[in-house]
């Protein structure tokens, strides 16, 4: 017996923004169907949004062309960023010291699913 896939997953990894900001924007977008969370991303001006919007549009895509799943029940089941790699980087302060600049990354996840058919 064959399980029926109801999920597709996309998956952008290393993006050169905060985790922080990036959560901001999925916490938006997380549960909503699919429609209306690409109009909410095209209308947030968050600089996380376009990175957002690229990577629910690939779950989009993933979900019609590898598991022949409906786009009309599709809806965002999770969404979350976790923190990629830090680039570490300095700064000249004054005394010839220097301070640390972070420079973080985001990994950021999209599913999106079927909504259950009663």
């Amino acid at each position: 017996m064959s399980e029926q896939i109801t999920s597709a997953t996309a998956t952008a990894k290393t993006v050169r923004i905060a985790p922080r900001k990036v959560r901001l924007v999925v916490d938006l977008i997380r549960g909503k169907s699919v429609g209306e969370a690409i109009a909410i991303l095209k209308f947030t001006p968050k600089a996380g949004s376009p990175v957002v919007e690229k990577v629910l549009m690939s779950a989009i895509a993933n979900a019609e062309h590898n598991y022949d799943l409906d786009l009309e029940n599709l809806y965002v089941s999770e969404a979350y960023v976790n923190e990629g790699p830090t680039l570490k980087r300095y700064r000249p302060r004054a005394k010839g010291s220097a301070s640390a600049i972070n420079k973080r990354t985001s990994h950021i996840t999209v599913v999106v699913s079927e909504k259950e058919e009663a």
